[in-house]
């Protein structure tokens, strides 16, 4: 039997396939391509008029050498010391839209935040902050920062870019920072985490974080798992592959699907793992307080490894 040629019906077939080689292409991207990009790719668009690049380490440093076009930025120009003493917080929103337009964002603006030397975590609260003003999707690290950039054989200026204001609509405050009692009511939820960002000598309570005046308390919040922000990165400070981060969460007790609550010392060092779990796909939340401001409630329940060791 010979079947008619139906032009219309061949049509209705190419479109199907597109329709799910696309749906397949959109579903094998890892949140991650969006997070990282290459120093290839900055090159490719560093003179777009779009993009805002911000250089986090030192003055000097910066003074020194960094990426032509990259403005400095310190963790000061986009966090505040909160009311009750706390050392790094979130600003009000409209504060925060301020400081954000002095560093030149405006509302169609792409940003590459990078580490200059050995920033890592500075650099990932940085782009925490730029992820809770509702700036996440056009944000990106680039991966294994300035270092990188050198490395793949790209120049280097001390020339310092005319600071120019940007313009921002009213932001759009996405909720990924939780205060203590929210840490506290969600302990023991399920498909949540709570996972500490900071060393694991700190974690195990063989060393107490905070200063000689605002000594913190021993160990680590009861039930929190332990994820140090160094171990997220490799010795070259580039993100480490998803197969070994998947690895290095679920061996901490991180479940597939679980939302990650971070904290560390005072909110900075905790950004670095929850980049690396974001990246991996996980909701993540910020206790912007973190172990300071738990420190503060003796009666919020601390486990102390260390003291169990020897008892």
């Amino acid at each position: 039997m010979r079947i008619a040629h139906r032009p219309w019906l061949t049509l209705r077939i190419l479109a199907f396939s597109l329709i799910i080689a696309a749906s397949q292409a959109f579903s094998a991207a890892s949140p991650r391509d969006g997070m990282l990009v290459t120093p290839a790719w900055l090159a490719q668009h560093l003179d777009d008029p779009t993009l805002v690049l911000l250089h986090v380490g030192t003055k000097g440093d910066y003074a020194a050498a960094h990426i032509r076009g990259a403005r400095f930025v310190l963790l000061s120009d986009i966090a505040v010391s909160g009311a009750s003493g706390l050392a790094l917080e979130m600003p009000a929103a409209d504060d925060l839209r301020s400081r954000l337009e002095r560093l030149g964002i405006s509302d169609a603006s792409r940003i590459v935040v990078y580490y200059g030397k050995d920033w890592v975590s500075p650099t990932t609260r940085v782009i925490f902050t730029l992820d809770y003003a509702g700036l996440g999707t056009r944000t990106s690290l680039l991966d294994g920062g300035m270092g990188e950039w050198v490395k793949s054989g790209h120049e280097l200026t001390t020339d310092v870019p005319t600071a120019r204001s940007g313009s921002l609509s009213a932001l759009k405050i996405n909720p990924i920072v939780v205060d203590a009692a929210y840490v506290r009511d969600h302990l023991k939820s399920a498909n949540i985490a709570v996972v500490d960002g900071r060393a694991s000598v700190l974690y195990d309570g063989v060393e107490t974080g905070g200063s000689m005046e605002n000594p913190h308390r021993t160990g680590h919040i009861a039930g929190a798992h332990s994820v140090p922000f160094t171990a997220v990165t490799d010795d070259q400070l580039k993100l480490r592959s998803a197969a070994e981060l998947e690895m290095i969460f679920r061996k901490a007790g991180v479940k597939p699907g679980d939302t990650v609550i971070g904290y560390c010392h005072i909110g900075q060092q905790a950004t670095a793992m929850l980049f690396a779990a974001r990246s991996l796909g996980h909701p993540v939340l910020l206790y912007d307080g973190s172990f300071e401001d738990w420190s503060r409630h003796p009666d919020y329940p601390v486990e102390n490894p260390s003291k169990k060791d020897h008892q």
